[in-house]
């Protein structure tokens, strides 16, 4: 499919071109104000220091008279700030987090809402298109304003059309920007992925005394290990009884009389076979060796 499928208000499930599934979380409309406003403050930061700078460097000694500088001022504004202000979003969108210093500081990026890549084309369009929504009409109404050539009529003219399109995102369910409809994209939530703790640095994974052959270990693969961890990862280590049904059980029956061994508690046995079996498949990862499943020839 092209494109996600809505499950809830802000919820979508992408399907990408492997045919993977994800549930990917839009954006809301604050994150995407808040990111905006502080890209916009580095923004208008830098262009401040480059001004200080630029006059620092003699640029008041280049033109005659405070009007004058004042002018070259008023255009190094405008032009070093559509330039620093298209560089900016276009070198961050582009770059692997896909997401300038204030969407990361919200935990959003954007991403292609076919499942792809995202693409430089797409990451250029997006952002120029952003010249049309909002920054040419305020430009061009602060320019006429400082002349005093701009009439109430192009003043709300100019007002409306900024207006129109940043309200866009809230009257739309995937909140686009025409940008976003123009290049294909969407602004995705982004949370720092939280990590488990490595099942091997559990006290219960502590030397048990039990030894397995290599024939035993070669039993299973890289999907067993990673079910036999869910079962680890659920179980209560210091159980004194467990019922029949218990997974630990009924997983350490399974193991015990697939590779032929017998005796001991079932937990400490699970927590042996799962820290021999990853250190085997680990080493022959490294000669280059991989078992997907106990299929896996």
């Amino acid at each position: 499919m092209a494109e996600g499928r809505r499950l809830s208000a802000a919820v979508r499930l992408l399907q990408t071109p492997e045919g993977v599934e994800l549930g990917l979380t839009l954006a809301d409309t604050g994150q995407r104000l808040w990111a905006f406003l502080i890209d916009q403050l580095i923004i208008i930061a830098a262009l401040a220091l480059l001004t200080v700078a630029a006059l620092l460097l003699g640029l008041g000694a280049l033109v005659g008279g405070s009007g004058a500088v004042a002018e070259v001022v008023a255009v190094l504004w405008l032009v070093g700030g559509f330039v620093l202000r298209n560089g900016w979003f276009i070198l961050w969108e582009a770059g692997r987090h896909t997401a300038t210093p204030g969407k990361r500081l919200m935990k959003i990026r954007v991403a292609a809402r076919d499942g792809s890549r995202l693409s430089l084309d797409a990451v250029v369009a997006r952002n120029l298109l952003r010249e049309l929504e909002f920054f040419l009409p305020l430009s061009f109404l602060f320019h006429e304003a400082g002349t005093g050539q701009a009439s109430a009529w192009a003043a709300l003219a100019g007002l409306l059309w900024s207006l129109s399109f940043a309200l866009l995102p809230l009257f739309n369910r995937d909140r686009l920007r025409v940008g976003d409809l123009v290049a294909g994209t969407w602004v995705l939530r982004s949370p720092r992925p939280q990590l488990g703790a490595d099942m091997l640095a559990r006290p219960a994974m502590a030397e048990t005394g039990f030894r397995f052959t290599p024939a035993q270990l070669d039993a299973y693969g890289e999907y067993e290990l990673q079910t036999l961890e869910r079962v680890l990862r659920a179980a209560i280590p210091d159980a004194m009884r467990r019922p029949a049904d218990d997974p630990v059980v009924v997983v350490a029956a399974a193991i015990r009389a697939r590779i032929g061994h017998q005796g001991g508690d079932d937990y400490q046995f699970l927590s042996a076979y799962y820290a021999a079996l990853r250190a085997r498949l680990e080493r022959g990862l490294l000669m280059g060796r991989r078992r997907l499943d106990k299929d896996d020839a």
